[in-house]
């Protein structure tokens, strides 16, 4: 829901840094590696109870996914580092709410409802990004992407905002959690609301 409206504000300064970054050689997918290292990290962190250090590394994995974008579009943006960038996110995003159940059991049911929704939208996400794909149709709302990217009510930075809101306040986890599962599972609706008007032959 927010990320287009914040990539006016975040790309200037990412594309400054990755273009710097480019120039010296650093690739995008070295990038994009290593924040999916901090970012689990960030999760073992948590699952050991250690917030402010998980939350430290939440937002590191955040700067190195915008930074692996922005040097891919300042050398050459290919399609396995588009592969290689969406398995990075996805992969991170689920570790969080996990670690949150190793943390305290008292978590685990949330924490498996949190990451079910995830796949649910991821699924809606990717399968929109298939047949738009297929269909040959493109937008830049979101930046330029290796794919075709959906927007919905839950996107990357309401995520963010979660997982930050998660670490700052820990023992809240429980029903930030189901809220923001329920706005996942409203996403995936109005994915597929969209799918219905936009791929209706």
């Amino acid at each position: 829901m927010l990320d287009a409206k914040l990539r006016p504000l975040i790309d200037p300064p990412l594309n400054k840094a990755g273009a710097w970054l480019a120039r010296e050689g650093i690739s995008a997918n070295l990038l994009t590696l290593s924040g999916l290292v901090i970012g689990l990290l960030g999760a073992v962190a948590i699952a050991m109870e250690h917030y402010w250090l998980g939350l430290a590394l939440i937002i590191a994995n955040r700067l190195f996914d915008g930074l692996d974008g922005a040097v891919a579009r300042a050398s050459k943006p290919t399609d396995l580092g588009g592969y290689f960038d969406i398995v990075a996110d996805f992969a991170f995003y689920v570790s969080i709410p996990l670690a949150f159940g190793i943390a305290d059991p008292a978590n685990l049911l949330p924490a498996l409802v949190l990451v079910a929704s995830f796949v649910l939208t991821g699924t809606s996400f990717l399968a929109f990004a298939v047949i738009a794909a297929k269909r040959g149709e493109d937008t830049d709302a979101h930046g330029k992407k290796s794919f075709f990217y959906s927007t919905g009510l839950a996107e990357g930075a309401e995520t963010i905002a979660v997982f930050i809101a998660m670490a700052l306040f820990p023992a809240w986890f429980a029903p930030i959690a189901f809220v923001y599962a329920g706005l996942c599972v409203l996403t995936v609706f109005q994915r597929s609301a969209m799918a219905v008007s936009q791929f209706r032959d």
